[in-house]
């Protein structure tokens, strides 16, 4: 399974980005994808995750209302359009996949993100 993000850059505050995350490789490794982020100093944090199988999503508070994961199985995409971004969500974001929730044993490289004030 191979997953690559794309999608990040510099932005102002208050303004919009779409990530991608292409995955290839054995399906049922993609039933869950995540979206992860590492700040400056700080632990790597869950952002958002979508269950392709379903279609479900979850989302960390600090995020809900402003980002949104989304998927495209036919071209093997999963997207997070993050709106309202403030600076502390400047992080290099990663994406993962697993079997089953909870689990992510496939990771991309990350794409960074910064938000300027």
């Amino acid at each position: 399974v191979q997953l690559q993000a794309s999608g990040g850059g510099l932005v102002q505050a208050g303004g919009s980005l779409r990530l991608s995350c292409a995955t290839s490789g054995r399906t049922s490794s993609r039933n869950f994808v995540g979206w992860f982020r590492q700040g400056p100093g700080k632990e790597r944090e869950f952002v958002a995750r979508i269950n392709r199988l379903g279609g479900i999503t979850d989302y960390t508070d600090s995020v809900k209302g402003r980002f949104t994961i989304s998927m495209d199985d036919a071209r093997n995409k999963v997207y997070l359009q993050m709106n309202n971004l403030k600076p502390e969500d400047t992080a290099v974001y990663y994406c993962a996949s697993g079997v089953s929730l909870g689990t992510y044993n496939f990771w991309g490289q990350g794409t960074l993100v910064t938000v300027s004030s």
